[in-house]
């Protein structure tokens, strides 16, 4: 089985590249440079030199805040960069797998009593945000197609890994310029972890699984809970300060409540992964990287 990884320069797509060439398995990669997904004719070309079985998906327009002024740009990139890659793949009959985010729902206090165990695959969207938007319309092109087609969307939340920026980067490099740092107290979810999202995909994929799945870890927390793990774990004396939400303003409103439910893929038999043992295994990877 061969893999074309598109969007192979950023978190996700290097995750994959490593693990790809880890594993030995038969793959090609395109940053975001060399594949641009808003240009059909070139996905169409790389399809045709390369013949994949899989495409996987990791470019995306990701910036949450610059995405309430720079609308276009993003709904181009995760819109219509998502139709070019369905379109072209449904056309050598290329399964495409691409990821998505816990931002298309409305992150409710009210669905945290509702979805005590985490949003499930089929929960009524209703995102609060641009970049949301942009991405529930990416899986809009994959959902009113036709059901026998051959895809996979993954959701994820709370993503961080070894490379490029993320939350547990960030507070690393905090504690080594100040003593403490305020983070909110009450948005909750749980983080997913790139080489955990690689792995199950890969079993997904290989198992010929189709249609939507979430990939998370086991475990509820808040930013601010998470914060305090990362400099215990790694053993920092920062100081985390919680604060509410409304103390933290930002440019695009952040949902309060981001867990999936993990309940559909342990029904294959994939184990979800337990925050805190991922986030030991993550904070090793950051040393060698």
């Amino acid at each position: 089985m061969k893999y074309l990884i598109t969007g192979a320069n950023g978190q996700l797509g290097s995750e994959w590249v490593n693990h790809l060439t880890k594993s030995k398995k038969h793959f090609v990669a395109y940053s975001s440079d060399s594949l641009d997904i808003t240009r059909r004719s070139d996905i169409q070309d790389a399809l045709k030199l390369e013949k994949p079985d899989v495409l996987v998906n990791c470019a995306a327009y990701t910036s949450v805040d610059r995405a309430e002024s720079d609308t276009d740009q993003a709904f181009l990139v995760n819109e219509t960069g998502v139709r070019n890659l369905f379109e072209s793949c449904s056309q050598t009959r290329t399964k495409l797998v691409h990821f998505s985010t816990d931002y298309v729902f409305s992150g409710s206090s009210e669905d945290r009593l509702r979805y005590p165990k985490g949003y499930p695959e089929n929960a009524e969207t209703d995102p609060i945000n641009r970049y949301g938007s942009s991405k529930r319309a990416g899986e809009l092109v994959l959902e009113e197609s036709a059901m026998e087609s051959d895809w996979l969307l993954i959701r994820v939340s709370w993503l961080c890994g070894s490379y490029g920026s993320n939350f547990v980067k960030t507070m690393l490099r905090i504690s080594e310029e100040k003593s403490e740092v305020a983070v909110v107290r009450d948005q909750m979810g749980s983080p997913t972890y790139t080489f955990d999202v690689v792995e199950k995909t890969i079993q997904l994929v290989e198992s010929g699984q189709i249609g939507i799945f979430h990939i998370s870890s086991a475990g509820d927390i808040s930013w601010a809970e998470f914060a305090e793990e990362i400099f215990k774990r790694s053993r920092r004396q920062t100081r985390v300060n919680h604060i509410p939400s409304d103390e933290y303003i930002t440019v695009a409103k952040r949902p309060y409540f981001s867990l999936l439910s993990k309940e559909k893929i342990e029904e294959l038999g994939l184990k979800s992964l337990d925050w805190q043992v991922g986030l030991d295994k993550l904070l090793a990877q950051i040393k060698t990287v």
